[in-house]
């Protein structure tokens, strides 16, 4: 029964079971979701990516007031429908609560 091989019988089974359960009607609003939700997760390490290659070249910022935390702007991904936001990071990771 289980050969470790997944066949087009094996496929189509799981298929109609999720068709089952969630509905024909939800799986586009589903499958929306997971591209939108991947498109975000590729630009924030994106962006982290590039911020790490900018804080090895750049000297470490000195240890000050929690309050002065560097503010960055997260950038909508295209087709998104939310506006970019203003994010207050800390620049101390002891200081995270």
């Amino acid at each position: 029964m289980f050969s470790g091989k997944i066949g087009a019988p094996e496929i189509i089974l799981i298929l109609v079971v999720v068709i089952l359960l969630f509905g024909a009607k939800k799986l586009p609003d589903m499958a929306r979701s997971l591209g939108k939700s991947a498109r975000i997760l590729k630009s924030e390490a994106k962006a982290m990516k590039s911020d790490g290659k900018k804080d090895e070249a750049a000297p470490a910022d000195p240890p000050g007031d929690p309050s002065a935390a560097q503010q960055r702007t997260i950038q909508a991904a295209p087709g998104d429908v939310s506006s970019s936001r203003p994010v207050t990071e800390p620049t101390d990771s002891t200081t995270q609560r």
